[in-house]
């Protein structure tokens, strides 16, 4: 995956007016503001209410549909542009977002976990440091992981490192992670 058509992805569905943000990876490296590892996928952050629409721009460049967990993410793939992994996220008026997880879980974004970054001398739209780290907790990581929790600790060593506190995942019975750069507080849930 190149950062040419993490860029081309981006322009033709910002053409449209869609809202979506880079994550993952990709997230990590418009944080840094360069490529700093290669990349199976890029994973786009993507307003539920045009979801539709982000699979047909994505189709009108030669990606098909490889998994469906919707309403959690699909994945996308094309011959020599590999994967994108599409997230919906419901946005509310206020600004801040929620997307489904798995087994009727849920992850929400406070309107400012919304951030931009730069790739290639582009701003592209991303998250804030301090909501990509709890994004890489609740489960064990992976080399890649690892790089990009090493970046993301250089860049804003006051976020906690250790993340078991911190339940990426959601419910009513759970804790909540809610996030303030770039502290990190743990809030009930209604």
């Amino acid at each position: 995956m190149d950062q040419d058509e993490v860029l081309a992805v981006l322009r033709v569905l910002q053409a449209t007016g869609m809202r979506l943000w880079v994550t993952g990876g990709w997230g990590i490296d418009a944080l840094v503001g360069r490529q700093t590892r290669e990349h199976r996928d890029r994973d786009l952050l993507v307003e539920a209410q045009r979801l539709a629409e982000c699979l047909s721009l994505l189709a009108a460049r030669g990606y098909a549909e490889e998994t469906d967990l919707l309403p959690v993410r699909v994945e996308v793939v094309a011959a020599k542009r590999g994967w994108v992994d599409v997230h919906p996220v419901r946005l509310a008026a206020d600004g801040s977002g929620m997307q489904a997880g798995l087994n009727g879980t849920r992850f929400d974004y406070p309107a400012d976990c919304f951030a931009t970054g730069n790739l290639a001398g582009r701003e592209v739209p991303r998250l804030t440091a301090a909501h990509q780290r709890l994004l890489h907790t609740g489960y064990e990581p992976r080399p890649q992981d690892v790089h990009d929790l090493g970046l993301l600790n250089e860049l804003n060593p006051r976020i906690p490192p250790d993340g078991p506190a911190l339940r990426r995942w959601s419910s009513s019975k759970h804790q909540e992670a809610s996030i303030e750069d770039p502290q990190v507080t743990l809030q009930p849930v209604g």
